[in-house]
């Protein structure tokens, strides 16, 4: 089994726009880490104010991601030139098709893990490759731009499901990165105010293996975290069931009326260990902004 150390950035990850300063306090006491985009969130014009903007944050860096441009575009070069000075922890590197691009994004910036994004043909092909590099920390995908460099016009059926080579992809991107102990984040929900249609993904995504779902809205948010948090009766049979294993003692027994093994046994282990590890903020949030002795590693 591959060893699994899975991102330590919590279950909903919210996009903000690079260009707007004035939102990313914001955006970093809404979500449990807040992404700055410098791609598409960006117009053309605006990606030299944005990149001056993300340079100088006070986020909290363990709690920060930055996406910059693609590799194939001319503004990469500019974007990671001008982090240089942040040393950020988190990059997301978009359109990702190969490990060599991965290797331009860390030596430029060697403080950096790397969240690929797969989000075109070839990124997909290359999720295992992707997934094996030692800097990269997450993979991520993208319907939307998978569809585009498809040559397709949706990436959604008219039941708002996703079409089978978009499904394809998504569950690609989580098989390769989970065989290489990575950590796997869903694509954004687009239709904003369809919360039952992002509940059902997100809690799918839980169940899959998923560690967590970008946002492009604050309000997705607590949807989100509901949906990956484990409920009172799920935890309530995890442990019965873990219990009851420690009576019986090695090997299969029956319990509630279904035979038990080893893999039902983890799923109890896995959904003990989330709840555990839940991140999401109560009477004491995780700070916004970067403590003030904390130095930019």
């Amino acid at each position: 089994m591959t060893a699994y150390e899975p991102l330590p950035l919590g279950p909903a990850l919210l996009f903000c726009p690079g260009d707007r300063p004035d939102r990313f306090a914001k955006a970093a006491a809404r979500a449990d880490a807040v992404i700055l985009d410098l791609e598409d969130a960006v117009s053309p014009g605006r990606k030299q104010a944005a990149r001056e903007a993300v340079a100088a944050h006070e986020l909290d860096p363990a709690r920060t991601i930055v996406r910059v441009n693609p590799p194939g575009a001319a503004d990469f070069t500019t974007d990671v030139d001008a982090l240089a000075s942040l040393r950020p922890r988190w990059v997301m590197l978009p359109k990702a098709g190969a490990t060599a691009e991965v290797g331009r994004l860390v030596a430029a910036l060697p403080s950096a893990k790397v969240i690929v994004l797969c989000e075109t043909a070839r990124g997909i092909l290359a999720a295992p490759a992707l997934a094996a590099h030692p800097d990269v920390a997450a993979l991520m995908w993208g319907g939307e731009d998978l569809v585009a460099d498809l040559g397709g016009i949706s990436s959604r059926g008219a039941d708002g499901g996703y079409r089978e080579v978009v499904r394809h992809a998504r569950s690609a991107v989580l098989l390769a990165a989970r065989a290489h102990g990575r950590s796997a984040i869903d694509a954004v929900h687009l239709d904003l105010e369809d919360h039952d249609g992002l509940r059902a993904e997100a809690a799918d995504a839980a169940a899959s293996g998923f560690t967590a779902t970008a946002c492009l809205h604050p309000d997705q948010v607590p949807v989100v975290r509901a949906a990956y948090a484990p409920q009172p009766e799920e935890l309530e049979r995890a442990r019965a069931l873990l219990a009851a294993a420690e009576e019986a003692g090695p090997g299969v027994f029956a319990h509630e009326g279904r035979m038990v093994d080893g893999p039902l046994l983890r799923h109890a282990r896995t959904l003990l260990a989330r709840a555990a590890a839940d991140p999401t903020p109560a009477a004491d949030p995780a700070p916004a902004v970067r403590p003030e002795k904390e130095t930019l590693r």
